[in-house]
């Protein structure tokens, strides 16, 4: 059953913090997850959290940590010496500690290289320091298990027995040649059924999906989505197996793309959270609500032009907002479904060519029913002018279509220039297709009505 946290057993683990009643923190903790833990203890203060840490074993305080919000964990961790840090990377495979390692200053990284005991995973550790965060060399872990083309099943198996004390999660044995390239994976249901004396050479499956070190880690999420991956090997410019990539890290990296580009499409300009300080959070928020205000001040104006024509017909005035906002909806809904077809290519093979006319098709249709149902609503409301209705829904037609290919071709333009297509919806659709929107209402007034 997952752990559920209750206000009682909150208040008999402060207590037993209090008391120092190491026993009753073990053995309620026992068999916890250490996520489920990590949430614990954000509802204790720093003291009491590392009191609970400091009383269980030093292998599962390590994956507490580990699961500890990013923004959170290094100002837990500047009260713990070095060593004790140390001691906590010894039990993490080298991409989760390298995470913690970049997250502290550089002195105290320093200090706790120097008490890591694992020779071998000080020198992975400091091989993965020199790559970016977010390319391949970044996520990937340089636990995994390899086997020679050459060796027999009966050496293959005593070398994944070896290894496999340092790999949490096996997935795949990677074979390699006698210059340790890349040449393919083998099952290890296929070792296990093979028999002893055969070579792995005439075992393993050649064709194998594969990412480079200096790869960015939106395009080794998008193979590892492509090819339903649990586990995706990484390899260096020469074609030597480096490292892998698991899934538990490129989930993490999916979510916080999505979680970046759901702050862009709604007109935020930085990664925040809510536990930023009020600046950080103003910061963020502020370009796009200026630029959406500079467009509200432009539509106002755009307004004032035709203000004789609204002073001739005031009714004009009552559809504004439908107008407006009804193309502002119709674009941010297109620009959303372009922008996830970019971020995920396999969702759509065909041209932009026929992609648009589809886009159109569809806002046609969209446009007939909506202008139908606002003409016979106007008629209704206003029943001695047709001409008022005639014309709200004649423009309300035309903005859903111009609104449609507005919302398809701008994140397709800003693609093609290399700039994130998320810009695109949001305020700046909005803001756009509240000036078009306008302008065609005004257009199709000034025909029907001879203005």
């Amino acid at each position: 059953m997952p752990f559920e946290l209750s206000k009682e057993f909150l208040d008999r683990l402060r207590l037993a913090v209090g008391e120092q009643d190491d026993r009753f923190i073990r053995e309620s903790l026992e068999g916890v997850n250490p996520a489920d833990i990590s949430s614990l203890l954000y509802e204790l203060d720093t003291e009491e959290s590392r009191y609970v840490i400091e009383a269980l074993d030093a292998e599962t305080g390590a994956e507490i940590i580990n699961d500890l919000d990013e923004d959170i964990r290094p100002r837990f961790l500047v009260n713990f010496t070095p060593e004790e840090i140390a001691r906590f990377i010894n039990y993490l495979d080298s991409d989760d500690a390298v995470d913690i390692l970049n997250e502290l200053p550089v002195k105290l990284r320093e200090e706790v290289m120097a008490f890591v005991e694992n020779e071998e995973k000080a020198a992975h550790i400091l091989e993965l320091l020199h790559y970016e965060e977010d390319c391949a060399g970044g996520l990937m872990a340089k636990e995994f298990i390899k086997a020679n083309q050459n060796w027999t099943v009966v050496q293959t198996i005593e070398e994944i027995r070896r290894q496999a004390e340092n790999v949490e999660k096996l997935y795949s044995i990677y074979v390699v040649d006698d210059r340790e390239r890349l040449i393919g994976r083998i099952g290890v249901k296929k070792i296990i059924l093979a028999n002893d004396n055969t070579k792995i050479a005439d075992l393993y499956e050649p064709e194998i999906a594969m990412v480079e070190t200096y790869m960015d880690e939106e395009e080794v999420a998008q193979i590892m989505q492509k090819y339903d991956l649990d586990a995706v090997p990484v390899v260096n410019v020469q074609g030597k197996l480096v490292g892998r990539i698991t899934i538990d890290d490129i989930v993490d990296v999916i979510t916080e793309l999505a979680e970046q580009e759901r702050q862009i499409m709604a007109g935020i300009s930085e990664d925040v959270e809510e536990a930023d300080s009020v600046w950080m959070l103003s910061r963020a928020r502020l370009p796009w609500l200026i630029i959406g205000m500079a467009g509200g001040l432009l539509g106002a104006q755009f307004i004032g032009f035709f203000e004789k024509d609204i002073q001739i017909i005031p009714a004009m005035a009552f559809f504004i907002p439908l107008i407006t906002a009804t193309g502002g909806n119709v674009g941010i809904q297109s620009s959303s479904i372009v922008v996830q077809s970019l971020a995920n290519p396999s969702l759509f093979g065909t041209g932009i060519g026929k992609r648009i006319l589809k886009v159109l098709t569809v806002a046609i249709l969209n446009g007939l029913v909506l202008g139908l149902i606002v003409l016979l609503a106007v008629k209704l409301i206003m029943a001695e002018d047709i001409r008022l209705a005639l014309v709200v829904s004649i423009a309300l037609f035309s903005v859903v279509l111009l609104a449609s290919f507005m919302g398809t071709i701008t994140p397709l333009i800003l693609d093609k220039v290399g700039i994130n297509p998320a810009l695109a919806s949001g305020p700046f659709i909005t803001t756009a297709n509240d000036l078009l929107g306008l302008a065609v209402y005004f257009f199709v007034a000034h025909l029907l009505y001879n203005l």
